[in-house]
């Protein structure tokens, strides 16, 4: 069914629309979404307050692994030194702390993944705002998402002006 929305529907839609632009004039606008999310000045912000947030995090992972990876070549040179119980105790030890490692690793990373989803709604949610504003000012009539699109006529594309105004309302 999606299938055929997008593939049918969609452009007898605008094919409809364009029958309307005949009667009057059809204001149509493409915003790429993408890159209102990487220039924008709200986004650049966004990312720096998150690498502010868990650069700390970041790099003691990093500093823990790398302990690990340590203490396991170390046990590799000294492994036909030592005795069987010692081997085993200090296998296990590397086991341990890979094991606590990792599920540290991986609940950073589900934080890192839901403060930055936060964040990224929040842009998202004024570049909408925007938009809308800008639809209503200019009078627009349709407005798509320029992401799911083969191709945009450069003079439909409204990206900048949405950009400039995300970025002048701060």
């Amino acid at each position: 069914m999606k299938l055929f929305l997008r593939n049918c529907a969609l452009p007898i839609l605008i094919s409809g629309f364009m029958g309307l632009a005949q009667a009057q004039e059809f204001r149509l606008g493409a915003v790429n979404v993408d890159r209102v999310m990487r220039d924008a000045v709200q986004a650049k912000n966004a990312q720096a307050r998150l690498e502010q947030e868990f650069s700390r995090r970041e790099k003691e992972l990093q500093d823990q692994g790398n302990s690990i990876k340590a203490m396991a070549d170390k046990l590799e040179r000294e492994a036909p030194t030592l005795s069987e119980s010692q081997r085993n105790s200090r296998q296990r030890q590397v086991v341990d702390l890979d094991r606590d490692f990792q599920r540290k690793r991986r609940e950073f990373q589900e934080d890192l993944n839901l403060r930055k989803n936060e964040e990224l709604q929040q842009v998202l949610d004024r570049a909408n705002r925007v938009v809308r504003q800008l639809a209503d000012s200019e009078k627009y009539d349709l407005i798509l998402n320029a992401r799911d699109t083969v191709y945009v006529n450069p003079k439909h594309d409204i990206t900048d002006k949405v950009i400039r105004a995300l970025n002048a309302s701060k």
